[in-house]
């Protein structure tokens, strides 16, 4: 999910602004807040709209639930950030674009990045003609052992 909020520091909304324009993304007020909230403080995060939408309370912008998942999907089709689905219903939003496995706790829904160090993907099946297999993701959900 989201991490506490630090307030949103002048140096955090440079690095989001520099984040929004290696995308070549207009940066808005809106998308300078939210791009602080995602990447100002420098670290990857995983985040639902809905977790995004309520770091965004503190900070005094106006910024609408229809905006934030508007606002990540934009990001998404700029390459900025990935979207990690578990389940029909439920999306996540990753800043780390590059392929990595995750893990999903089933008893908190929370999403974190999985070490890749000991994953091995073998023997998929060949695609149908005239595709070809753009990235294969991996959720390995875990719940507490009784």
């Amino acid at each position: 999910m989201y991490d506490a909020l630090a307030p949103i520091t002048q140096d955090a909304l440079d690095r989001g602004v520099m984040w929004l324009a290696r995308a070549g993304l207009r940066p808005t007020r809106q998308r300078q807040t939210l791009a602080a909230l995602l990447v100002g403080d420098g670290q990857d995060r995983h985040v639902t709209a809905e977790s995004l939408f309520a770091a965004t309370q503190g900070t005094g912008e106006r910024v609408s639930l229809a905006t934030v998942y508007n606002t990540l999907k934009a990001f998404c089709d700029a390459g900025l950030m990935q979207e990690v689905t578990v389940d029909g219903a439920r999306s996540y939003f990753d800043t780390r674009v590059e392929d990595h496995p995750h893990f999903f706790w089933e008893d908190t829904a929370e999403l974190t990045d999985a070490p890749a160090d000991g994953l091995r993907i073998v023997g998929l099946p060949k695609a149908p003609p005239g595709t070809e297999v753009a990235r294969v993701d991996v959720v390995i959900r875990l719940r507490r052992s009784t």
